[in-house]
């Protein structure tokens, strides 16, 4: 038992001398590849090999002839050691490598593609999470590509809805100036509508900058949506009235809601005066309020013969208006997507659909909480 702890020992000793020496040549090498440092593991498990089993020689007395050959045996397997370090290493390079020119290339504006061929766990693994990064970055490219083609139309839209109204104004400032109007009231009332227009405008410009901007600061309170409901039909009434439309807000579940009554009130006057626009008169415009499990679903459905199915993707978006035209009854383009950015601001969602005879806007909210 004796000889055996001390084999043992001088042994542990040899290779505890040898894996020191290793630890600092690693140390120094750490910059260098990893082909490098897998020779270096492998020349310090067969060093420590050697250096405990001459250790053990010497201490046990060997003869000559033993010793060379248990020398011999450990040199062979070094050479096959730092043989097979050397092919792993380069083989992990290789790979590296191949998976570096992978990511520049997705890096650069192109998508990640994986290399062929079997490879590491770890490098698997980091294909993956390359992989996935690439659809991430693909898709916000093409969220960015989308938001600067919103912004060039709405540039082009608001410039022109801009233009008209300040041309009229000052056509009419300059009749008026110039005293060749017969009927002054008339402009004057004209004058009055143009800068109510273009304040409104502006209102809806600053609101949804606030939207983009995150400033919007919202102030919920608990209320029920038929309360919601009711003064947002309250007011675009007279709008209904002024282009024959019927309002209607029978089926309206007074279920209540955590939201910016402010804020929420501008969604459905938003949503209420694109629906009366679009319905021809005789027409029925339609707003409803159903609770769905854990969310309430307001909705208010128009007559104006749907949207086509390529262009309901785009209904939310900054400066759409579903016509061409750019005539002064199409407006600004930015209610639809005020509507959508104050919903998400609500942690809800804004989407529509096409029904019979019309379109279907939807706003889906939390509903509150029920009191314990």
């Amino acid at each position: 038992m004796r000889d055996t702890l001390l084999i043992a020992l001088f042994a542990f000793l040899g290779a505890v001398g040898a894996g020191l020496l290793g630890a600092v040549v690693l140390r120094l090498l750490r910059h260098r590849s990893v082909t490098v440092s897998l020779t270096v593991v492998a020349a310090v498990t067969v060093t420590a090999m050697l250096a405990g089993t001459l250790a053990v020689a010497r201490a046990m007395f060997l003869s000559p002839h033993d010793l060379t050959v248990v020398t011999t045996v450990v040199a062979m397997a070094a050479v096959v050691s730092l043989a097979t370090a050397l092919l792993l290493g380069r083989w992990v390079v290789a790979r590296s490598r191949e998976l570096t020119l992978a990511a520049r290339s997705f890096g650069e504006g192109g998508a990640f593609s994986a290399p062929e061929g079997a490879s590491t766990a770890e490098l698997e693994e980091l294909s993956r999470e390359l992989a996935v990064t690439s659809d991430r970055l693909a898709a916000s490219r093409e969220r960015e590509r989308a938001l600067e083609t919103s912004r060039r139309e709405l540039v082009a839209w608001i410039s022109h809805d801009l233009r008209t109204p300040l041309a009229g104004l000052r056509a009419m400032s300059e009749a008026l100036e110039d005293g060749v109007v017969q009927d002054p009231e008339r402009y004057f009332r004209q004058i009055r509508t143009e800068v109510e227009r273009l304040n409104s405008m502006v209102g809806d410009l600053f609101e949804l900058s606030r939207i983009h901007a995150g400033a919007l600061a919202l102030t919920p309170t608990r209320m029920s949506v038929y309360d919601l409901v009711g003064e947002a039909l309250a007011g675009a009434d007279p709008l209904a009235r002024e282009h024959g439309v019927h309002l209607v807000g029978g089926r309206v579940e007074p279920v209540p809601v955590e939201v910016d009554g402010k804020e929420m009130t501008r969604v459905l006057a938003n949503l209420l005066v694109n629906a009366i626009r679009r319905t021809p008169a005789d027409g029925t415009v339609a707003v409803a309020a159903e609770r769905h499990e854990d969310c309430v679903v307001l909705s208010v459905t128009d007559g104006c013969g749907g949207i086509p199915e390529e262009d309901l993707p785009r209904v939310f978006d900054t400066g759409w208006r579903g016509s061409p035209a750019r005539t002064p009854p199409a407006g600004a383009g930015l209610g639809l997507a005020i509507v959508r950015g104050i919903v998400e601001a609500h942690a809800g969602h804004a989407g529509v659909r096409n029904v019979t005879g019309g379109c279907r806007f939807e706003v889906t909210l939390p509903a509150a909480a029920t009191p314990v």
